[in-house]
């Protein structure tokens, strides 16, 4: 069974720092392109941050440019969210995924996360 699971979420206060981590398993996704979403209460889920099979090219949402950061380790675990500086407003459940291309549109992954919450105080 193909799993991805998102690790990592908590309680951290604004301006800290917090490190999701997306563990896979029953396949490699070296070759894939990763994403992360989020889904805040009552919202849509919506993109946060992507990165290609290489690492060679990553895509930031405007709201976590700056910020966030995707770095990707194909020997460990396929992809991490680095939150810097959280806001209150980054509140919500992340999702890992995997993918064909690298996009903000979350139709094009083929794998998703069950999710980790994240909740920044202020």
């Amino acid at each position: 069974q193909v799993q991805l699971v998102e690790s990592g979420g908590g309680l951290v206060q604004a301006g800290g720092s917090l490190r999701l981590s997306c563990a896979a398993s029953g396949r490699t996704f070296s070759s894939y392109a990763m994403g992360w979403f989020r889904q805040a209460p009552g919202k849509e889920r919506e993109f946060v941050a992507a990165i290609s099979w290489s690492g060679g090219s990553t895509y930031y949402a405007d709201s976590g440019k700056g910020r966030f950061t995707i770095p990707r380790d194909n020997a460990k675990n396929p992809v991490y969210l680095q939150m810097n500086s959280p806001k209150p407003e980054d509140t919500a459940v992340y999702y890992c995924n995997a993918g064909v291309v690298v996009t903000a549109h979350p139709g094009e992954y083929d794998y998703w996360g069950q999710g980790t919450q994240v909740t920044v105080s202020s």
